[in-house]
């Protein structure tokens, strides 16, 4: 594990805040973009979507996980995550198969953009503030993540 990477963020939330601060300021550079940039819009839509993807898979393969074990309401929590999560992977699939001149582009993008929104502002509010005080081991739990999203940054997703 690099000890650099990892100590960029102080825990497993802090590393989750940082993906949600960064797609945020990728769907606020989208909504500034041209109607007639259309090839660099749909560019920027697919790094949404990859940076979406490996975000949910984190949580899904290892924090949600922990979270379901340890956190207090533990499970109602992630049964909320995931069904929202179930609604984000439909929106990407439709993004990554339109073309850049599809006409639904920037309706999927803003639609996805306020369910990520609604999203974030559940765990940043609700989940982390219970996350902390449940005794997971945040610090392994950053670790593990930080290793799986650089194994997945490097697949082709």
């Amino acid at each position: 594990m690099d000890t650099k990477v990892s100590s960029r963020f102080k825990d497993a939330t802090t590393l989750l805040i940082h993906d949600h601060d960064s797609v945020k300021a990728k769907f606020k550079e989208f909504e500034a973009m041209g109607n007639r940039a259309r090839i660099g819009k749909k560019k920027l839509a697919d790094a949404i979507c990859t940076e979406l993807t490996i975000h949910t898979m984190i949580e899904e393969d290892i924090f949600y996980p922990a979270v379901k074990r340890q956190a207090e309401d533990g499970p109602a929590m992630i049964k909320e995550a995931l069904a929202e999560h179930a609604g984000a992977k439909e929106l990407i699939a439709q993004l990554k198969a339109m073309a850049p001149d599809d006409e639904n582009l920037n309706e999927t993008v803003m639609k996805l953009s306020e369910e990520i929104a609604q999203h974030v502002k559940e765990e940043e509010q609700e989940m982390f503030p219970k996350v902390r005080s449940s005794g997971l081991d945040l610090i392994a739990l950053r670790d593990e993540m930080v290793e799986r999203k650089r194994t997945l940054s490097t697949e082709n997703l």
